[in-house]
């Protein structure tokens, strides 16, 4: 009996110190990997959101070429690129110029608020208002910034140094249009990985679950964020037709605003107001009529992308689209608003669940024994 004892203790330490082996070797891996990966973690998980967002295109164009999944890919690319690079490279170029004076400014503290041009007191009815109202507005405000100098100075370098990586945001930006096209003609295997993985993790409900999330990354990706890159990009090239200083800032403020569910009109406003002040009459009003159709656009945009997904508050999208920006910069921005809006949606689903099963449990009839 001993000596079985004994080599049962053996086989048991044997298999534990195995495992022990096993996981450890295990977690180098998984660590070495992550560590290789970290800078790509943000764009792969744009890609996938990417490819999960154009499935429907994908799928229509590949049956409209013959069947031909990569030629789709490839093609589907190209004018993805094509389309927002062009605008975004010319706004990102702006952006990085209002950058690059705003932090020369800031280095030399020279803060000041411009007072009102002389034609804003030609302005029917409102003119002599607006330009008392502006030259107080610009004396008081030169005061205080002098007053704020160097509190100012901190908060505005520490923004400059974010819209900084304007370039590298970009080049991330290409990197994720390219990965999420490369993924898509392996939808199939890329389901099939996800269904068996969401069954490891919860079990009978993992295709539902699985299900549900592909349901809010479509939606938030179509309605929320392309909305969001419509809207800015409509936005700023109207800027840059009138010529509005820092119109890539501006845009960079519209595509925030978009993504947090704001209003885009805040930003528009003030911006229609100096186009008043400093273009001709016909000038402003084209662009106030082109401001005013971007800002009512997400009515009508929405309910054609966003379709039946899931509904994520505005407190969600908020706070996963400034804490990504403030994470990860600008492809922050959308992978942070996706991936907490998929959190909640699949935290909700799970608690919804939970909650069932505890009724189901609570109201199920007992058997009466004899």
């Amino acid at each position: 009996m001993t000596g079985n004892s004994n080599d049962e203790t053996v086989a048991i330490q044997r298999r534990v110190t195995q495992t022990v082996i096993r996981l450890s070797v295990l977690a180098l891996l998984i660590f070495l990997c992550f560590r290789i990966l970290s800078p790509f973690i943000n764009p792969i998980i744009g890609g996938l959101v990417i490819a999960i967002a154009l499935q429907t295109p994908h799928a229509k164009l590949t049956r409209a070429i013959g069947g031909r999944p990569r030629i789709a890919a490839v093609l589907i690319i190209l004018i993805a690129l094509l389309v927002f690079m062009i605008p975004t490279f010319a706004l990102g170029a702006s952006l990085f110029d209002t950058a690059t004076e705003l932090s020369g400014e800031l280095s030399a503290e020279d803060f000041t608020f411009p007072p009102p041009p002389d034609s804003v007191v030609d302005w029917p009815v409102v003119g002599k208002s607006v330009h008392s109202v502006w030259l107080k507005a610009s004396q008081n405000l030169d005061s205080a910034l002098t007053k704020l100098a160097p509190y100012l100075k901190d908060a505005g370098l520490w923004i400059v140094s974010k819209v900084g990586d304007i370039g590298w945001g970009l080049i991330l930006f290409i990197v994720t249009v390219v990965i999420g096209g490369a993924l898509l003609p392996y939808r199939e295997q890329i389901n099939t990985i996800v269904r068996k993985f969401s069954v490891l993790l919860a079990g009978e409900r993992g295709p539902k679950l699985a299900e549900l999330a592909a349901s809010s990354v479509h939606s938030v990706t179509r309605g929320v964020i392309g909305v969001a890159l419509i809207q800015a990009l409509l936005a700023g090239m109207g800027m840059l037709v009138v010529g509005v200083p820092g119109a890539g800032l501006w845009t960079l403020l519209i595509l925030i605003f978009a993504v947090m569910q704001l209003p885009t009109t805040i930003v528009l406003v003030p911006v229609i107001i100096y186009v008043f002040a400093t273009h001709s009459t016909v000038t402003a009003i084209l662009f106030a009529i082109w401001g005013a159709v971007v800002g009512l656009s997400d009515n009508v945009l929405k309910p054609l992308l966003m379709g039946h997904g899931s509904e994520v508050p505005m407190l969600v999208l908020f706070m996963g689209s400034l804490g990504g920006f403030i994470a990860g910069g600008i492809l922050g921005l959308f992978v942070g608003a996706v991936v907490l809006a998929l959190g909640y949606t699949i935290f909700m689903a799970w608690l919804e669940d939970s909650t069932v099963d505890e009724v189901d449990a609570t109201t199920t009839p007992t058997v009466a024994q004899d």
